[in-house]
């Protein structure tokens, strides 16, 4: 049950950043990528990747390692893909 909760928010939360950054420039994509990566993907994906791993192995102490380990990368992954898009300059087309 709780895994199916937590698949749930993963894809609601792929669904509305999807949406919100269709249409828009780099720069908005990047920081919209790099918030839901922290706040959805990060702790989600590696709880349930971990829970998974902790059942299969039956052992609670490897799926929290794996967790550990999980966490903060993708954790790093988002903050610099979001620092990306708060720091990339707008592109200008100057044709006369």
């Amino acid at each position: 049950m709780a895994i199916g909760v937590a698949l749930t928010v993963l894809v609601v939360g792929l669904m509305f950043a999807s949406g919100l950054s269709r249409g828009k420039t780099a720069k908005r994509k990047y920081i919209v990528w790099g918030t839901t990566i922290i706040l959805i993907i990060a702790p989600f994906f590696s709880w349930v990747v971990s829970v998974l791993y902790a059942i299969s192995q039956e052992e609670g102490f490897a799926g929290v390692a794996l967790m550990m380990l999980l966490f903060p990368f993708f954790f790093l992954v988002g903050l610099v893909t979001m620092l990306l898009g708060v720091f990339k300059k707008e592109s200008t087309n100057k044709s006369i």
